[in-house]
């Protein structure tokens, strides 16, 4: 059944929003039950209110404008995949055993990607995400469990983030900044970030893609000033190491493993799917 609501307009033409009013009426009137059918509720959603129109392309060329508007969740993900907890196992595994770990570091990016796609491929194909179809799908008891771990999962990954951070601010200001006082101001950022969210979904996206654009470049300058033994990182890459592993490699690798693939980022890609407004057939 389809829904006929006014919108409101913005100074975006890419963008429409649902009136507050008839966002209410449509929670009240869809609410979620064990037994209910996979139907989409965009009500539910984060950013539901806003839609991202995709642009279509005549004669069924490319176009960089219609790429533009599906871009924005990959930036949002992306950033998962270069954040300071990321860079601190990194930092610690090298440390540990120099390039021999980097093949833990390329199969874990590989199945973060893979399970990425299949995310962003449930929001699209049910328009659901994935908290919502676990709603539908468990009974109440597997749904408490399956939120108590993902609270551990996420309590897990987002340690080293915090860490990572403060360690980082403490080595930029020469140790000024002791490492308790980088976890505390972690901890404002992340409210600081929180507020963004009122600017809108796709000026969030490009102060991410913004972001990814600038680690990427000193990244990269990085690289080719340190100048690493190539043959050594692309064993390290591609061959698998276990000779002489000891508890510390092994926490290590685990380590590299959790910092890359976190659940939240799952749950997350599945429902900024949802906000790109697209004909389906």
């Amino acid at each position: 059944m389809q829904n006929n609501y006014p919108t409101e307009s913005h100074n975006d033409p890419t963008i429409t929003t649902v009136s507050h009013l008839h966002k209410h009426e449509m929670q009240n009137n869809e609410k979620a039950t064990e037994n209910t059918c996979l139907t989409s509720n965009n009500s539910q959603t984060y950013f539901a209110d806003e839609k991202i129109h995709i642009p279509e392309i005549e004669n069924g060329f490319f176009s960089f404008k219609k790429l533009w508007a599906f871009t924005g969740p990959g930036f949002l993900m992306s950033i998962a995949y270069l954040d300071p907890g990321n860079i601190e196992s990194d930092l610690q595994s090298g440390v540990a055993a120099k390039y021999k770990l980097l093949w833990v570091l390329l199969s874990a990016t590989i199945l973060g990607l893979v399970m990425q796609r299949l995310s962003a491929r449930l929001g699209v194909v049910t328009g659901l995400h994935l908290a919502e179809i676990c709603y539908r799908q468990y009974k109440k008891i597997p749904r408490i469990i399956l939120w108590i771990m993902i609270e551990i999962a996420i309590i897990g990954s987002d340690m080293q983030e915090v860490i990572g951070t403060a360690i980082a601010l403490s080595l930029l200001t020469n140790k000024a900044i002791p490492i308790w006082g980088g976890v505390l101001i972690t901890v404002i950022d992340t409210f600081t970030f929180l507020l963004l969210d009122k600017y809108g979904l796709r000026k969030l996206e490009l102060f991410f893609g913004f972001l990814i654009a600038v680690m990427a470049f000193t990244f990269g300058y990085e690289y080719v000033v340190s100048a690493p033994p190539q043959d050594q990182v692309i064993s390290g890459m591609f061959i698998p190491w276990y000779k002489d592993y000891d508890r510390n490699m092994l926490i290590k690798a685990v380590g590299i493993v959790g910092a890359v693939i976190m659940p939240h980022n799952l749950y997350l890609h599945s429902a900024l799917v949802k906000v790109r407004k697209e004909q389906r057939v």
